[in-house]
């Protein structure tokens, strides 16, 4: 596994923060889309950058690898997944090895001189759900997480990993749109409830008419929790 992470380095876009660089965001796009990708949507979406003062965005882009709601066709997807559903096993061999490679951009950061506690990790659909494994198995000193239109299987390994732990967890912000007909609004709700069952503190916004989406609304909420969590 770890020869695995150590030969990939993921490809990232980066936007710099206008002042001194005290904080680090890792934003990880959904399926099929790059860091590149998510970066110029956002700034559709907001009509600028998502910017800050202090606060360095890295947008990594997922490697190239066969994807079976595809029938197996290539894609830049974080892990692969047997069908797009809450009700069937997570791909883990997948999702485990992105942790790997994940953790390394992890550690870039706190080699730079930044403190976990000051690293935030969050993602759109899929990346939403990649962050909250990395985030609640892995990294659990982390500042926060985020999931936007995001789910956990019902049967995640992250609510396995979080029965067995006894210290603080990062705090989880999410938002779903209630007409997203890809990840059912049902399923971030049901994920949401038993995170805060199994003592995550979260916040959940439900957002009306809201496909499978980014919507100014919840990118703005989300801009206000990131400056909560990495204050200058």
């Amino acid at each position: 596994m770890a020869a695995a992470s150590g030969s990939m380095r993921l490809q990232r876009c980066i936007v710099s923060p206008a002042g001194r660089h005290s904080a680090s965001l890792i934003f990880l796009h959904g399926s099929g889309d790059s860091g590149q990708g998510l970066r110029t949507w956002i700034k559709q979406v907001l009509n600028q950058d998502l910017t800050f003062q202090h606060i360095k965005v890295i947008y990594p882009t997922a490697p190239p690898r066969p994807y079976t709601p595809l029938k197996g066709g290539i894609s830049n997807v974080w892990f692969d997944r047997f069908k797009i559903s809450n009700d069937c096993p997570e791909h883990l061999e997948s999702i485990d090895v992105t942790c790997q490679v994940l953790t390394d951009l992890i550690n870039d950061e706190v080699k730079s001189g930044i403190r976990k506690n000051r690293i935030l990790i969050g993602g759109f659909s899929m990346g939403g759900c990649m962050a909250m494994h990395l985030a609640f198995r892995n990294h659990q000193d982390v500042a926060g997480v985020f999931a936007l239109s995001s789910f956990l299987n019902t049967a995640s390994a992250v609510y396995q990993a979080l029965q067995q732990s006894d210290g603080l967890l990062p705090e989880l912000f999410q938002c779903h749109g209630t007409a997203d007909e890809l990840v059912l609004h049902a399923w971030g709700e049901e994920t949401n409830s038993t995170l805060t069952s199994l003592g995550v503190s979260t916040r959940f916004h439900s957002l009306p008419g809201v496909h499978h989406e980014l919507s100014k609304a919840e990118l703005e909420k989300l801009k206000s929790w990131i400056l909560t969590k990495l204050p200058e």
